[in-house]
């Protein structure tokens, strides 16, 4: 019987080629997409020409609208995914994002968004599935942070506390867990060719890949790899770690 993954934030580069992964994995793949109250259509639009463009290359996904950063709205899509195709029995917390800005002009604001995207979704997405994950003695939970979580970055001090909260926050859970089938990692992805790093400037993009021992940017299908991995029965012995996914830009 496929097992049913919900993947937060799943329509970008990466998010995308992990809800690929697991469903060739044989998983029902569930994803989210932001919504917010100015204009619901135009975020339920993109979210409908995504899983259009998805059953054209053969994965049927399903999409369902959330904010991450509110816990009601958490609560609100979980339950109608269980209505709708049953209980969550893994998570992928992949939503996440950035509000650069040197600490000196970096306002309540900007840290506000990415403390409540990055890592309050965290404790939003969890609290409405673990209960059942533990109930029937298997579970997967996935949290996505960042090379910039383990070593920091000037400009990220919100993001990189945030990504740094993740694996905090995914040790302490793996342990209240671990007996009853449930696994929680960290994968911490470094710099990937998503559509958004390839943008970056050229001269500025070579730079990056320079100071990646590997000489290239990771892909989003070797992220995608270790999700799967992790998210299936194999894995059952790894839990509360942290796995770098980084070119060896940066070693622990």
């Amino acid at each position: 019987m496929a097992k049913i993954a919900l993947v937060t934030g799943g329509m970008g580069g990466i998010g995308t080629a992990m809800c690929k992964g697991l469903a060739q994995a044989g998983h029902k793949v569930v994803t989210t997409y932001f919504v917010d109250g100015y204009d619901p259509q135009k975020w339920k639009d993109k979210a409908d020409a995504w899983v259009k463009q998805m059953k054209t290359e053969g994965f049927d996904v399903a999409a369902y609208p959330c904010d991450v950063a509110d816990y009601t709205s958490c609560e609100a899509a979980v339950a109608q995914i269980k209505k709708d195709l049953g209980t969550v029995d893994i998570l992928v917390n992949n939503a996440g994002i950035t509000r650069d800005s040197m600490f000196k002009k970096m306002g309540k604001d900007k840290w506000d968004a990415v403390m409540h995207t990055n890592l309050d979704s965290a404790f939003n997405m969890c609290k409405q599935v673990l209960d059942d994950m533990v109930e029937k003695g298997w579970g997967r939970v996935i949290n996505i942070s960042s090379i910039n979580g383990q070593k920091g970055q000037a400009g990220q001090t919100n993001y990189s506390a945030a990504k740094a909260g993740i694996h905090g926050f995914s040790m302490a859970l793996a342990q209240e867990v671990a007996r009853k089938g449930v696994t929680v990692n960290t994968i911490a992805p470094g710099y990937i060719a998503t559509e958004m790093v390839m943008a970056i400037d050229e001269e500025i993009r070579n730079k990056i890949i320079a100071g990646i021992p590997m000489g290239r940017l990771g892909k989003p299908e070797e992220i995608a790899g270790l999700v799967a991995y992790l998210a299936s029965d194999i894995s059952g012995f790894m839990t509360g770690a942290e796995l770098a996914i980084n070119g060896c830009q940066h070693t622990m």
